[in-house]
């Protein structure tokens, strides 16, 4: 199975200590999970963050990821 590519921005990044990762996972839920197990600084930050899929914004944790999708994690932030 072709893992899910994944992008980190902001205090994500910060917390997984990279910008990109791939994981292998067949669910919204499944991906965020083995993200927290893998970096366990980001546990506590995707509690908080936007999940893109597709460019849409989701928190369904049952929806069904493709192989070779690519998910944006966005932290919130701020700007002026």
């Amino acid at each position: 199975m072709e893992p899910v590519h994944v992008r980190l921005f902001a205090a994500a990044r910060e917390a997984a200590g990279t910008s990109e990762t791939s994981l292998v996972a067949g669910t919204l839920g499944e991906l965020l999970d083995g993200l927290a197990e893998r970096f366990v600084d980001l546990g506590p930050v995707l509690t908080r963050c936007s999940v893109l899929v597709e460019g849409i914004r989701t928190t369904d944790r049952e929806t069904v990821l493709p192989p070779g999708l690519t998910v944006d994690v966005l932290p919130p932030f701020a700007g002026g």
